[in-house]
């Protein structure tokens, strides 16, 4: 069973940035997607990455602000968050499904591993 872990959280203010990292256990060649939950709203799907890296989708809200990308020789995918908002305060979490990226970004479409999520907080 994979295993994926993520890290790179924090306490940010607002226009800072961050970069959050996602280590799987082993080498894969699932797609790996970024999700955020924010206190009483439902998990969002942000971002996902094919196996190889040439492929990536992102949401509108996070479009130009957030760049994922991959690092297969270091089995982590990454997160990088920029001109963060008060409003991007959430666990970020990562998650794996064994093929392309799915068309929806949500929650269910990941069939694969989930990490235990990493808290980011933008606060003045």
């Amino acid at each position: 069973q994979l295993q994926l872990v993520e890290s790179g959280g924090g306490l940010v203010q607002p226009g800072g940035s961050l970069r959050l990292s996602c280590a799987a256990s082993r080498f894969t060649l699932d797609s790996i997607g970024w999700f955020r939950q924010a206190p009483g709203k439902e998990r969002e799907g942000l971002s996902c990455i094919n196996s190889s890296g040439s492929s990536n989708t992102y949401v509108d809200s996070v479009k130009g602000r957030f760049t994922i990308s991959r690092d297969n020789a270091k089995n982590t995918v990454y997160l990088q968050l920029k001109s963060l908002k008060p409003e991007d305060t959430a666990v970020y979490y990562c998650a794996s499904v064994p093929y392309r990226c799915p068309l929806l970004m949500v929650a269910d479409a990941f069939k694969g591993s989930w990490g235990q999520g990493t808290q980011v907080t933008v606060s003045s």
